[in-house]
């Protein structure tokens, strides 16, 4: 597995300083079903077309069953995969070996700014924290794992989103 991430990157880092606009790329998802008269339940599909579909529910904290990961749930899933892969990817272009990854993900909203209780509290969270504990294998110098560690920081795109969001941009339709 050694070298694995270098080989798949080659090609494309050669594509992409010729033709820089290749290295741009959108990711998508869709709400595709559930019961319309059900505000507690729906489903997304990451990447649609793709066939996987994932059930979503709405959090307790405003009245849903939470029977399902919520929105926010799936927001800090993106975030853990997304620094997990980047924790990953890194080590193996250093040549790093781990032994161990966990990255686990909390984040703290006030609801009342959702439930429109308190103009003074905002809709959103207030508070993230991205926590990573791995293991190295013995004898990997602590130059290496810091450069991991600031690396896999610098390389996840989820984190360094959520750290400068964009703007985004809502329209409404009605067909």
């Amino acid at each position: 597995m050694e070298g694995t991430v270098y080989l798949a990157q080659k090609p494309l880092k050669t594509r992409y300083r010729h033709t820089p606009e290749l290295a741009t790329v959108t990711d998508h998802a869709r709400t595709c079903g559930g019961a319309l008269d059900d505000p507690f339940r729906t489903e997304v599909e990451p990447m649609d077309g793709c066939g996987v579909v994932v059930p979503i529910g709405t959090h307790a904290a405003v009245g849903g069953p939470h029977e399902a990961p919520t929105p926010g749930d799936m927001l800090c899933a993106a975030l853990a995969a997304c620094q997990d892969s980047a924790v990953r990817m890194v080590a193996n272009l250093l040549g790093v070996k781990l032994t161990t990854l966990e990255v686990r993900v909390t984040a703290t909203a006030d609801v009342r700014g959702a439930m429109a209780m308190d103009p003074n509290v905002p809709v959103g969270f207030q508070a993230m924290s991205c926590d990573v504990v791995f293991t190295v294998a013995e004898g990997t110098p602590p130059a290496l794992v810091a450069k991991l560690q600031m690396a896999s920081e610098r390389c996840c795109v989820v984190q360094q989103t959520l750290k400068a969001p964009p703007k985004v941009k809502t329209t409404f339709s009605t067909v």
